[in-house]
């Protein structure tokens, strides 16, 4: 039985997970198995290693079979498609059984190195540890567009993200499982864990290039998580109908107040008129559209039932863990309820 170094109380016999999403990572699956595990090995109790595999068309699952083989600590998830970089990783990470779970790619970008210091803020009480890129060789477009994206959702967004934040870091248990009961379809970690509000820490680091292989993250790819990240952690956005509406009907009223002006003192003005009845009309469609996004948004919180992935095949699990664990937490047994 591990123990909660923090506390001294026993947690299961795993202290620490790792989860690691693949795509053809060939080049990388192996080394990054070795690398972990050294690293394991000096600072955790007992770990694990769940790889999940987003339908490779290379040998990453021939690679995985054979490490699954020769080392019990590490565990396969075989999805049945691709399903993307937010749902993937985190039904890996919804799968650990670790007190704590750290979340890193398989391409060292996320660098094995840090789990040491991710663990010892851990353990010094912290509930979520953020490895921070401090520095990452990109070219000036890539660079331009981050920051603007910040901005973007900094200003719209519900929370503040964390800049060069990726994702890599650790998750305590109880942070796992709340995220768990939230019953995200797609999951936008980085931002869940700052909304959740749990004692966070930022670790700093130099991002290093990727160490064999292609990226599979092209520029629409990135595109895309962005806009899901901000589609589900934005919801605000969908009252902007509502703020623009507004300003029209603000807009209107007071073209109406010019409009009779003028015909009172200087004759009827059909330019004029056509304008204010134009706004008036925009202002009411307007207005509809933001009530109707409104209502999406309150329809989309009461009603996240749709499954991470669904999965192909899971190696080297444990037999009680054999079948795939939903991990949806009932949030009357987090909140200690009877």
């Amino acid at each position: 039985m591990a123990v909660d170094l923090r506390s001294g109380a026993a947690v299961g016999d795993i202290e620490i997970s790792f989860a690691v999403p693949c795509f053809n990572e060939e080049a990388n699956v192996v080394a990054i198995y070795e690398a972990i595990t050294a690293e394991a090995e000096l600072h955790a109790a007992s770990h694990e290693i769940i790889f999940i595999d987003n339908r490779s068309t290379d040998r990453t699952r021939e690679l995985l079979r054979e490490i699954c083989a020769r080392d019990a600590r590490v565990r396969a998830i075989f999805n049945n498609r691709n399903f993307g970089q937010m749902r993937s990783p985190t039904h890996a990470i919804f799968q650990a059984e670790g007190a704590a779970v750290i979340a890193m790619c398989a391409d060292f970008q996320d660098t094995p190195a840090l789990i040491g210091d991710l663990i010892r803020h851990w353990r010094a009480g912290a509930q979520v540890v953020l490895a921070q890129r401090r520095s990452e060789r990109a070219s000036l477009p890539l660079r331009m567009a981050r920051r603007a994206g910040y901005a973007f959702f900094n200003k719209f967004g519900d929370y503040p993200l964390i800049p060069g934040a990726t994702g890599f870091g650790l998750f305590d248990r109880q942070v796992v499982n709340m995220l768990a009961s939230w019953n995200e379809p797609e999951p936008f970690v980085r931002g869940l864990v700052i909304e959740s509000g749990y004692r966070l820490v930022v670790v700093p680091y130099a991002r290093p290039e990727r160490a064999g292989g292609r990226s599979s993250n092209t520029f629409w790819v990135l595109l895309n998580f962005a806009l899901s990240g901000i589609g589900g952690s934005a919801k605000s956005l969908l009252r902007l109908q509502l703020v623009i509406a507004i300003y029209f009907i603000l807009g209107s009223a007071l073209l109406g107040v010019v409009t009779a002006v003028r015909f009172v003192t200087m004759g009827y003005s059909p330019l004029l008129l056509a304008l204010t009845v134009a706004f008036a009309l925009f202002s009411i469609v307007m207005l509809f559209l933001g009530l109707i996004g409104d209502q999406v948004r309150l329809l989309a919180e009461r009603m996240r039932n749709v499954p991470l992935v669904i999965e192909e095949e899971r190696v080297n699990f444990p037999p009680e863990r054999a079948r795939p664990s939903e991990r949806t937490v009932s949030r009357r047994h987090l909140d200690g309820w009877p």
